[in-house]
């Protein structure tokens, strides 16, 4: 193992082949001092790591009592179970999985009223992500067929009504939420201080002197 260097493999070999258990033992805890002398920003939670690297540096012959066991060799170069990803393609890319998760979220609610509230807050929600993209010939009427098309037709709400009322303008009230947290898709998060307007001069005018 490159990092450790010569010294420390030839210290491993060389206590690998000492015959007393004990005295291998001592001299296994005294190699590990000596890393971490010789490294004294590793802290206290690689120790283990230390071990493991001290077993793999004797081929896995080293036989002492240590504070960790011996790592199994079959797993020396193994490769790392692939992560799951979500499978399946976001049907709208402007408005993100989370929409789709909170349509699935609105078609299970079986009390009518609040179905449309939460219809409404999805519509709200969709409107402002849409806007994001795409500002020209814009219409509620868009955001109506795109609920229809990710709900399968199970969600619906009277276009004339959500005109009227500009159900989904961003300045309705809204008092119902799905509990799913949802951020704009594509966005950072952003610190949105407000700008104070500064006078002059600490807001004292002064007259010039001539």
């Amino acid at each position: 193992m490159k990092e450790y260097g010569k010294n420390i493999q030839r210290l491993v070999d060389h206590i690998t082949g000492i015959e007393d258990r004990d005295k291998r033992t001592q001299s296994a805890y005294t190699v590990i001092e000596i890393i971490k002398q010789l490294n004294p920003t590793w802290k206290q939670e690689n120790d283990q790591k230390l071990w493991d690297d001290l077993y793999i540096m004797s081929d896995f012959k080293l036989d002492v009592d240590a504070p960790y066991p011996m790592p199994e060799k079959e797993l020396l170069g193994k490769k790392p179970l692939p992560i799951g990803y979500p499978k399946g393609e976001v049907k709208f890319k402007h408005y993100g999985r989370n929409i789709e998760k909170l349509i699935e979220k609105a078609i299970e609610i079986e009390d009518d009223e609040e179905q449309e509230s939460a219809i409404i807050y999805i519509g709200q929600l969709m409107r402002s992500f849409h806007s994001t993209w795409n500002r020209d010939n814009f219409d509620d009427g868009i955001i109506l067929d795109d609920i229809k098309t990710l709900s399968k037709g199970k969600l619906h709400i009277d276009l004339e009504k959500v005109k009227e009322n500009s159900l989904f303008e961003s300045n309705t009230r809204r008092d119902f939420k799905l509990p799913i947290a949802v951020d704009p898709p594509g966005k950072n998060k952003r610190n949105t201080g407000h700008n104070k307007n500064r006078r002059n001069n600490g807001g004292h005018n002064k007259k010039r002197r001539n």
